[in-house]
């Protein structure tokens, strides 16, 4: 099984001047293959692959002398890439590939020839770089990506095979239900709150000063550098803080439980409402949701995802009486049918852990055909959806159902 260790790298000040010229070759040859295709296709309709620009890196190295400085693997994987980039944008994966600049983040790859130790790895042409290496990494060394971030911090992610096998899902344990929002972060089936830390609110004030500063530096100026260097460690604060909250919540999750179950939400689509895409933004239920994911199938737990569309807040999870509409600031609500007061978001968690374990005894589920528009409210026909929810409420094959 591949697993992934990202490390922090502390290279001496000829090692930063070696990386720095390994980033900048790698990020010259993409932007010079790229322009090359784009090129290429507009007078010949025809596009060129990875593979085509990868056997011009002997004729380039003759021309411009400097890219010899580099790792010679690290230049193919470069192409490589590339190729790749060009193939998930024909398959609608991603957004067609763009030119690279030298600020923001930089990285180069390295497909072989690296060593890791204890607290040193070993790159071609660069040599022994100081590392602190928290995991062990036991199994063969696949692929080595060495990346800096705009705080000028260096990191590894090492990719290795453990050799061991993918263990298989089960579902007997307990099952769990999370319904993600904004004032709490996530609601779950047994009732617990997580709080959203809002951790933009708490740095708001540090990043304004620092980012006033920066617009007061004169362009140009080494001023203006040490300026975006602040802005950058404040927005460095504010992502390792929400990355550690996420990491420990998903964690704790995982352990206490054999499945879980979340809705599939559009946030591409939700970040279009102006009053709520910054607060979605900064909650990371994306990230949140791959952690969940990655962890439980490592675990040889279960993930599931409940479609979108599926009316969770709206459905009495003990009579299954949908209410025709719920506006968003009812909070709580008492169903006409049994007279039952129901938290929204506790009530849509069990649903949702319902609609989950229904999908896995039937083995089919109700899922939205194009994920990213809304279902035409035209010729709609009355979903059954809910009594199939109850169904598997009352016969309740895991026996976590409440």
């Amino acid at each position: 099984m591949l697993r992934v260790v990202k490390v922090r790298l502390y290279p001496t000040l000829e090692q930063q001047q070696l990386l720095e010229q390994s980033f900048g070759n790698c990020r010259w040859l993409w932007n010079y293959c790229l322009n090359l295709i784009n090129e290429t296709y507009k007078h010949t309709g025809k596009g060129l692959s990875g593979y085509d620009v990868k056997k011009l890196i002997p004729q380039l190295k003759k021309e411009y002398e400097w890219l010899a400085l580099t790792y010679s693997q690290c230049l193919q994987q470069v192409c490589l890439n590339l190729g790749v980039a060009f193939n998930n944008f024909f398959e609608k994966r991603a957004k067609y590939p763009r030119f690279k600049s030298k600020h923001g983040k930089q990285s180069i790859q390295y497909p072989q020839n690296v060593k890791v130790a204890n607290n040193c790895l070993t790159l071609p042409k660069i040599g022994q770089v100081s590392a602190i290496v928290h995991r062990p990494i036991d199994g063969k060394v696949k692929t080595v990506t060495i990346s800096k971030n705009c705080s000028s911090q260096y990191f590894a992610a090492i990719l290795f095979d453990d050799g061991k096998d993918k263990p298989l899902s089960k579902v007997e344990g307990k099952a769990i239900g999370i319904d993600l929002g904004l004032t709490h972060f996530a609601i779950t089936s047994d009732g617990s709150k997580f709080d959203n830390p809002r951790i933009l609110a708490k740095h708001e004030k540090n990043l304004k000063v620092k980012q006033q500063q920066l617009t007061r530096s004169q362009n140009g100026s080494n001023n203006r550098v040490k300026a975006r260097k602040k802005v950058s460690r404040v927005h460095r604060k504010i992502a390792n803080c929400r990355e550690d909250f996420l990491h420990k919540l998903s964690r704790r999750i995982v352990n206490e439980s054999q499945v879980v179950v979340l809705e599939n939400l559009n946030v591409k689509g939700m970040m279009q409402n102006h009053c709520l895409a910054l607060s979605i933004h900064q909650a990371g239920w994306g990230m949140f949701c791959t952690m969940l994911k990655y962890k439980a199938e490592i675990e040889g737990k279960m993930y599931v995802e409940v479609d979108r569309f599926f009316p969770s807040s709206k459905t009495c999870h003990v009579c299954l009486n949908q209410v025709g509409s719920l506006p968003l600031n009812v909070r709580n609500w008492t169903c006409k049918h049994c007279h039952t007061t129901h938290d929204r978001d506790i009530n849509a968690a069990i649903n949702i852990r319902n609609e989950g374990l229904r999908i896995l005894t039937s083995g089919t589920g109700d899922k939205a055909c194009c994920p990213d528009v809304r279902r035409s409210s035209r010729g709609r026909k009355k979903s059954t959806t809910a009594l199939s929810v109850g169904q598997e409420a009352h016969t309740d094959p895991l026996g976590q159902c409440g």
